[in-house]
């Protein structure tokens, strides 16, 4: 606002009626106020504008944003959070983005405006745009993020080792004989696709296999498993195995494979990535990557509390990394002695 009243040759007091459509001034010179900020996309920092002058305190209370909870790994991060908070005498509320930049920009406003003590969110898939995070920050609230990490913001996170949990899972594979294996991932700006997606990749390389980009799909839910999967399994050198960033997708490659004909795990073997309930109840079982989301939740809120209590610096990056664990079922086979 400053840098407008230079321009403009008016006062800071002027330029702050005029972007908030004051009728104390008049209409002409509110309008070229506006228009000139509009010019040089001024956009004020609400947050740190309804922060001045107050004198109500954040409540002992955790704002959760969450793609979906609906998926079992949220889900469980979800638990994890509320066990935690509730031990510490802290509540939660949760919101959920479904995936969507605005809605998750939304629910940032509203749990500032709730008076939050801080906030612990996954990223939405569509979120690149990262500048309601840092009204956020810059209004001295404390950011946690965790499984879909933002690097463009310097905060506090708690992660899986996605890397080795694929690293992990893609080696499994090629010891039990596989040699044509695809990956299904999520758009590749996540952190957490690109994590998985070098996972599988050293995997193959240190095992001597080389990458084929044709088998390399985004693709990370059941529905576009379905339509993806069957043009894989034309092709004259067909998959015969699957890793999948999760269980959902894992699911719809199941479903696929098993109404082509092939069996599973003889011909096709599939792996996933959460293990929610739904690998336990697929037929033949999934074999998963156990994620640990309680233990996720869990994480993130010990490293919140302690900053908005003053035990950790909360002007210090605290990161945690989670391990995941492979859980064996009967999409895949044994590895022969």
């Amino acid at each position: 606002m400053k840098d407008i009243a230079r321009a403009l040759n008016t006062s800071v007091a002027t330029v702050s009626r005029a972007l908030s459509n004051s009728q104390s001034i008049s209409k002409e010179r509110r309008e070229a106020i506006q228009q000139y900020a509009r010019e040089h996309n001024f956009t004020p920092n609400i947050m740190a504008k309804d922060l001045r002058n107050t004198k109500i305190k954040p409540a002992k209370i955790i704002g959760l944003i969450l793609p979906e909870v609906i998926h079992y790994y949220f889900a469980t991060v979800l638990d994890g959070v509320e066990e935690e908070a509730r031990r510490h005498g802290y509540r939660v509320i949760v919101g959920q983005s479904h995936e969507s930049y605005e809605r998750e920009k939304e629910l940032c406003r509203a749990f500032y405006e709730s008076r939050v003590c801080g906030i612990i969110v996954s990223l939405a898939k569509d979120t690149k745009d990262y500048q309601h995070f840092r009204e956020l920050q810059s209004s001295g609230l404390p950011l946690i993020f965790f499984d879909r990490i933002c690097h463009g913001i310097n905060a506090s996170r708690v992660v899986v080792d996605d890397y080795n949990g694929a690293f992990n899972a893609v080696s499994y594979l090629v010891k039990t004989g596989c040699r044509r294996i695809a990956f299904f991932g999520s758009p590749m700006h996540l952190e957490i696709s690109k994590n998985r997606y070098n996972g599988y990749k050293d995997a193959l390389q240190q095992n001597g296999l080389t990458i084929d980009e044709k088998l390399v799909r985004i693709c990370d839910n059941r529905e576009d498993a379905e339509r993806v999967t069957p043009e894989l399994l034309l092709l004259d050198n067909r998959p015969d195995a699957f890793f999948a960033i999760n269980d959902d997708t894992a699911i719809g490659i199941l479903r696929v494979v098993k109404r082509s004909g092939l069996r599973v795990p003889d011909d096709v073997s599939i792996f996933g990535f959460s293990d929610g309930f739904r690998s336990r109840a697929s037929d033949p079982q999934l074999t998963s990557v156990n994620q640990r989301g309680q233990e996720v939740g869990r994480e993130a809120v010990d490293i919140l509390i302690s900053e908005v209590e003053g035990t950790l610096p909360a002007d210090k990056v605290n990161k945690r990394v989670v391990r995941t664990e492979m859980v064996i079922r009967d999409t895949t086979r044994k590895i022969k002695d």
